[in-house]
């Protein structure tokens, strides 16, 4: 945003002495000033240069404010234009305003309206830049499935692609929203292999019965009811990538099959004789430790060793703080079209509390705020009071330290909790995560 401080004002009046004053205000409150008493100067002015605000006369000889102010519209959209003339009428005022103006002044002012008014102009203009600024950024990283500029996010999108273009198994970790099927999907898509299948599972979300299912299928008989032949995601992969979410939930018993499969790259379905050859990469993720898992003997150390070749970890969201606000305008604009709304940015208290939050839920929190200040807005830009209490409250300091990330997320648990009234099928949805995961987490922080 641009400094205030430092906004270049233009001034035109053709009376000196109201020149000198508008200009003596403003230079006090610290702008850069540039005066003229002559609307045709300032034509000239406004060609060669881009000013924040002008302040414009009425009624000037030769080039009236009604001329400036179409001027400034057509050669720089962005900049506010502020009407100020002794001779106001209603008329007058509904043209300049329809014209694009931003306010109307009448003479005499005072100097506290002056004030205000132009920083309501400026706060306006800077919405406006960081809007074209916004969709110029996103107008370039449209193509990416991820939406970053941040440095390591960079880095780790060029690791990933280098990868790709290899065949070893992958394993992705960080927190839970901070896009590990997003990666994978990325990885795929870069790899030899874009024109295959790419299949996903959540490890955590079946029993060992139904993930074995799922994974191996099954042959016709092979237990009551199974009156056909289902082919499992590993076999449906073939040619392609398997991604296995939240691997680190999978049980003892179900690593023992999973490490078969992928050193004899063949699968047995159940009730079947004969193993099936497979050609698939396997990427999995997790928002846990696998190493000290390892160690503590809760999961396997062979199969640690043979889903991470490759070990890349995203970010949480709070250590990007640069994409914050570009992944809150995609969302913005990804909800303000799918629901016909004309919500075109953010204000700047809104954009405050949108850097200062920690973001427990990483990205994919950040999108259900802004999903949900989409739908309950009623101005073209997102205000504070569009966002949830939570995202005013949590981020402050509690007794004067700044609090966990884990304080941060047993908050929003609780929070999500209080408003599906306990119903913990509704907050896993809402969580973006399954019921196993949210009853571990529930445990962990001590809640029935």
């Amino acid at each position: 945003m641009a400094d205030e401080t430092k906004a270049r004002m233009l001034v035109l009046d053709d009376e000196q002495v109201a020149l000198r004053n508008l200009q003596y205000i403003l230079t006090k409150a610290g702008y850069d000033v540039v005066a003229s008493q002559s609307g045709v100067k300032g034509l000239e002015l406004i060609a060669n240069q881009e000013f924040d605000v002008v302040l414009t006369d009425l009624k000037m000889p030769k080039v009236d404010g009604f001329k400036i102010l179409q001027r400034v519209r057509e050669t720089w959209p962005d900049t506010e234009v502020i009407i100020i003339t002794g001779y106001a009428t209603i008329d007058s005022a509904v043209e300049a305003i329809k014209m694009g103006a931003f306010h109307y002044i009448s003479k005499p002012y005072q100097i506290e309206e002056v004030r205000r008014v132009v920083q309501q102009a400026l706060e306006r203009r800077n919405l406006k830049k960081d809007t074209t600024y916004f969709n110029d950024r996103l107008e370039r990283l449209k193509s990416s499935r991820i939406i970053t500029e941040d440095p390591v996010m960079l880095k780790l999108l060029a690791t990933a692609q280098d990868v790709a273009q290899s065949d070893c198994n992958v394993l992705i970790t960080g927190e839970s929203g901070t896009g590990k099927e997003l990666l994978a999907n990325f990885i795929h898509e870069n790899s030899p292999r874009a024109k295959g299948p790419m299949l996903a599972i959540n490890c955590g979300a079946f029993t060992d019965e139904l993930l074995a299912n799922e994974l191996f299928g099954h042959e016709k008989g092979a237990f009551t009811g199974a009156d056909r032949v289902k082919i499992g995601l590993i076999e449906a992969a073939h040619g392609g990538t398997l991604f296995l979410d939240e691997v680190a939930e999978m049980s003892l018993a179900m690593q023992v099959k999973l490490l078969r499969v992928i050193q004899e790259k063949e699968v047995l379905r159940l009730g079947a004789t004969r193993a099936q050859p497979i050609d698939v990469r396997f990427i999995a993720a997790t928002n846990r430790d696998l190493a000290t898992m390892v160690q503590e003997g809760h999961f396997r150390k062979d199969l640690y060793y043979r889903i991470n070749v490759v070990h890349l970890h995203i970010p949480p969201l709070v250590a990007r703080p640069n994409d914050i606000l570009l992944l809150a305008h995609f969302f913005l604009y990804k909800y303000a079209n799918s629901m016909n709304k004309k919500v075109t940015g953010i204000d700047s208290d809104a954009a405050e509390i949108l850097k200062s939050y920690a973001y427990p839920g990483n990205v994919r929190e950040l999108e259900n705020l802004m999903e949900r200040a989409v739908v309950f807005t009623k101005k073209e830009l997102i205000g504070a009071e569009d966002l949830p209490d939570l995202a005013v409250e949590t981020f402050r300091p509690k007794k004067d330290r700044m609090p966990a990330l884990e304080e941060q997320e047993s908050s929003y648990i609780k929070w999500v909790l209080e408003q599906v009234g306990g119903n913990k099928k509704k907050a896993a949805d809402i969580l973006g995560i399954d019921r196993v995961s949210l009853w571990r987490k529930l445990k962990k922080m001590g809640v029935e």
